[in-house]
């Protein structure tokens, strides 16, 4: 964790619990599933209201009960994993109805993409998960205690941009690649500034100062929100750069997803950014971003889907898909995977492992719409799949699929 430059530095006034996911926590996360869809005391609408349109399951997951089976009865009963707080609010649901299906307990702790890099390499986690790419030097840490490491990918999200003004509505604010840089960059401090009031006609924006929130913790949503800033702004790229933990030039730090959204919900004139589940389940208002076209596009699932249709998937899966050139994508979106080695030490371990992964990219997929993630494409999942696969120990395949 770090601290901002050139302000005052607080960390989230409350900071999120780990949370263990267990079937004896099935009620928790019913409750979960309900505040990504309008916390009690909100008017917001439910993700599903929002996306009417939308698919209800992965084109690639047609067929998803009967391509993902449970695994063997050797396997192990309990698996434990820890990573990124972008996908948790999907992960939750993956792994009650896993356990309900197959009977095995996964326990992942919401701690951060940093940190799942960080205990997966140290082999304390059965798996760990990023949204944000792994360094050279961190795979080649990896690759030194247990050989190669796989990326595969599990669904994507998108990054809103959420602001406490008032009488907005959502998505009414404006912004332009430019503005929001220079807004975390702190060349832009006020909301009245010219530069957002040319792009906001319509709208009363106050002369409030703008407290700009990000993460204090190692975060793969911070990846992806600096990626996208570094592609589109020379300034942020040299200044301050893409990473799961940077060197903030101001003003307030907040741990998770859920610490941004808090410290954003607080403060009047904040602005964060936080995985769009979480704007939801605050009931906070995001802003349209102009895209690579041109277009101003609101965080929706549609618009996140777009990011990543057209684009080519190498075989790795490491690729980021922010600024996508689709007319109709979302700027600000990235895929989130999980982090498995290929060698796996314990069979009975590795057996649940796998038939897990493949259980989430096919019958997995169908959650994903009503908690606002995007499915993976039908190239997407054959790619994860090929990955999945490669998965052995001593040099055996341990997925073993129905003939």
């Amino acid at each position: 964790m770090h601290h901002p430059l050139g302000g005052t530095s607080k960390k989230a006034s409350k900071k999120l619990p780990t949370l263990l996911l267990t079937v004896a926590a099935a009620a928790t996360a019913a409750l979960l599933l309900a505040a990504c869809g309008g916390s009690s005391n909100s008017s917001t609408p439910t993700p599903a209201a929002k996306q009417t349109s939308a698919p209800t399951q992965a084109a690639g997951a047609t067929t998803a009960a009967a391509t993902s089976p449970c695994p063997p009865a050797d396997a192990a009963k309990g698996l434990t994993g820890a990573g990124a707080s972008f996908p948790f609010p999907l992960y939750s649901k993956w792994v009650d109805q896993f356990n309900k299906q197959c009977g095995i307990q996964i326990n992942y702790q919401s701690v951060g993409s940093g940190a799942g890099i960080s205990q997966i390499t140290a082999k304390t986690v059965d798996f760990g998960a990023s949204d944000g790419i792994m360094t050279d030097d961190q795979v080649a840490a990896a690759v030194a205690a247990g050989g190669p490491i796989l990326h595969i990918p599990m669904t994507s999200g998108a990054v809103a941009i959420i602001a406490n003004l008032p009488n907005l509505q959502q998505g009414q604010l404006k912004l332009t690649p430019d503005v929001l840089a220079g807004i975390y960059l702190k060349s832009i401090t006020k909301w009245n500034d010219p530069a957002i009031v040319s792009l906001n006609p319509g709208l009363s924006l106050p002369s409030t100062d703008i407290t700009v929130v990000h993460r204090s913790d190692s975060s793969g949503t911070t990846f992806i929100f600096t990626n996208y800033l570094s592609k589109v702004s020379s300034d942020w790229q040299t200044k301050v750069g893409n990473a799961t933990a940077v060197q903030w030039p101001g003003d307030v730090g907040g741990e998770k997803n859920d610490g941004v959204a808090q410290q954003v919900k607080q403060i009047q004139g904040a602005i964060g950014y936080v995985e769009l589940a979480y704007a939801i389940q605050n009931n906070l208002n995001w802003a349209s971003m102009q895209n690579k076209a041109g277009n101003y596009v609101q965080p929706t699932l549609d618009s996140t889907t777009a990011a990543s249709t057209g684009v080519t998937i190498p075989n790795d899966t490491r690729i980021m898909i922010t600024d996508s050139t689709n007319p109709n994508a979302y700027p600000i979106v990235g895929f989130t995977w999980i982090l498995a080695y290929v060698n796996q030490p314990d069979k009975a371990k590795g057996e649940a492992l796998v038939y897990y992964l493949w259980w989430s990219i096919h019958a997995g997929q169908q959650y994903s719409t009503a908690l606002l993630y995007a499915p993976l494409s039908p190239d997407t999942v054959k790619k994860a799949e090929a990955e999945i696969k490669s998965i052995t120990y001593q040099g055996q395949p341990l997925l073993q699929l129905p003939q």
